[in-house]
Formats: structure tokens, C-alpha cells, sequence
């Protein structure tokens, strides 16, 4: 048939990153990110060059979300972009200190 259309097997991962610091990330919106409540069109990541792919809410699904879509607390956004401006919008932990627990503070039945 002249009219088929024929899809390769392609690995998307490798031809989404063939672009020097480009590549997929999945970012969470967390239900403290000003982000929530906002239009994805609204949300700025268009502006960093970060293009939405996917949103992932609970069970549901969303491919290729559109600029009116109202971002949620817990919404996973698998995207494409620049991998550095991706990279600044993971919140920073606050470093616990961790410290070593010496000899004479274990119990004696874990010695």
C-alpha cells in the first residue's frame, strides 16, 4: 500500500538527547511549588526552554498537555529541555549533619 506509514523502533531517550545539554527529565510539582494552581502556560517552564511531554496525576495520564492545563500538588511532568535549567529547579535540601555515634553511646547488646 502506498499510503502505510512505517515507525521504526526508535530508542526516543537517545535522539531526545542528541543535543549538547539537552535532555528528558521528570520534574515533580510539589504542593508547595508556586507552580501549583497554575495554567501550564502560565507556569514559565516554556521561558526555560523546557517543553512539557507528559503529566502524570495519580492513576491519569496526560499526554502532551496544553497550555491551559491547571498544574496540581504531586503532578510529574516527564519533559524535554535544557538539562542545566531543569537541574535549578529541584528544591534544596537542608543538609542534616549526621553524626557518628561513638562506641560508648551504643547500647551494649549492639556492640
Amino acid at each position: 500500500m502506498a499510503n502505510q506509514v512505517a515507525f521504526p523502533d526508535i530508542d526516543v531517550r537517545q535522539r531526545l538527547t542528541v543535543s549538547t545539554g539537552y535532555g528528558v527529565a521528570e520534574i515533580v510539582v510539589h504542593h508547595g511549588s508556586d507552580m501549583v494552581g497554575k495554567k501550564l502556560g502560565d507556569s514559565g517552564l516554556d521561558d526555560r526552554d523546557i517543553t512539557v511531554l507528559t503529566l502524570h496525576r495519580g492513576p491519569h495520564v496526560i499526554p502532551n498537555p496544553r497550555n491551559k492545563t491547571v498544574l496540581e500538588g504531586e503532578d510529574r511532568l516527564l519533559c524535554f529541555g535544557k538539562l542545566e535549567e531543569m537541574r535549578s529547579m529541584i528544591p534544596d535540601r537542608k543538609q542534616k549533619r549526621v553524626r557518628r555515634l561513638m562506641k560508648k553511646h551504643l547500647p551494649p547488646e549492639s556492640l
